[in-house]
């Protein structure tokens, strides 16, 4: 085994892992947004969310 298969194997698989956490974490959210508006089409609310009918600074 050489020192150059080392870097390359170890860079690959470095490469490999972000690729792989980066399609992870973009495939989650896209199915988190549409559990979100899943709920909200069902009239569920975020408890940060104001009410439609709010205006001002809930006064």
């Amino acid at each position: 085994m050489t020192h150059a298969f080392y870097v390359y194997a170890s860079y690959s698989f470095a490469a490999l892992v972000t690729i792989a956490v980066t399609a992870w974490t973009w495939a989650d959210g896209r199915a988190r947004r549409r559990e979100l508006a899943a709920l909200e089409a069902a009239g569920i609310r975020r408890r940060s969310a104001r009410p439609k009918d709010s205006v001002g600074d809930g006064e």
